[in-house]
């Protein structure tokens, strides 16, 4: 079991808290507004369904930070560089995983140009938090792909990039616990990868436009 915090509580956030925390974790839901008191999540757990349900807490996004012994971005990645670099103490000496993807979106709210042409989020976030562990993935596929990649009719690739071999270890176990198996995660290598990935949301216009909003992931096939 491990105290997760995810900042952010979009679609994606809740998705993988939901996940994770039915996988015995114990899950902290970061909301950019702090709410009056820590409470008990409408995003909880299904005991009937996971047999051992924990309640997702939440949290404002910096009490979130703190009290958590691994983090995940899952803020909007064209202001996640400003967002995080405010919690450099909270983040101090534990592992962040980013699964965003920092892109300019066009008139009709889908990615169209990247923020940070010739380098990636994870490698601003990398230099911000030096002190952090960043881990790049999950930033290749629509979110239900996320905590579902058996749903998909040929099995997806989850992306790895970070320059700790033991961080990217802890990352591949969460995805262990979201479903993935060992030979559908590729490690890259250092964090520099991590540009090389976020490059390939300038697929999705093409392919949301043709099929709309269906489950995929930009997959290695061998």
């Amino acid at each position: 079991m491990t105290r997760i915090g995810i900042l952010g509580a979009g679609r994606v956030g809740s998705s993988l808290a939901r996940a994770l925390a039915a996988a015995g974790h114990e899950v902290t839901l970061g909301h950019r507004q702090s709410p009056v008191q820590t409470r008990q999540s409408p995003v909880q757990t299904d005991a009937h369904e996971t047999g051992a349900a924990r309640p997702i807490r939440i949290a404002d996004q910096r009490a979130t930070a703190a009290t958590a012994d691994l983090v995940i971005n899952a803020t909007p990645g064209d202001s996640a560089l400003a967002r995080l670099s405010a919690l450099d103490t909270e983040l101090t000496g534990k592992i962040l995983i980013d699964v965003s993807n920092a892109t300019r979106h066009s008139p009709d709210g889908i990615p169209a140009e990247l923020c940070y042409p010739g380098s990636s989020l994870a490698e601003q976030l990398q230099e911000a938090l030096p002190a952090t562990q960043v881990v790049k993935t999950l930033n290749t596929m629509l979110f239900p792909v996320m905590t579902a990649p058996a749903s998909l009719s040929t099995p997806p690739t989850a992306y790895l990039s970070g320059n700790d071999t033991q961080a990217k270890a802890v990352a591949a176990g969460l995805l262990s616990d979201l479903g993935w198996q060992p030979g559908w995660i590729e490690d890259l290598g250092d964090i520099t990868t991590a540009r090389a990935t976020e490059a390939l949301v300038l697929l999705v216009p093409h392919v949301l436009r043709r099929s709309g909003f269906q489950p995929f992931a930009v997959s290695l096939a061998r």
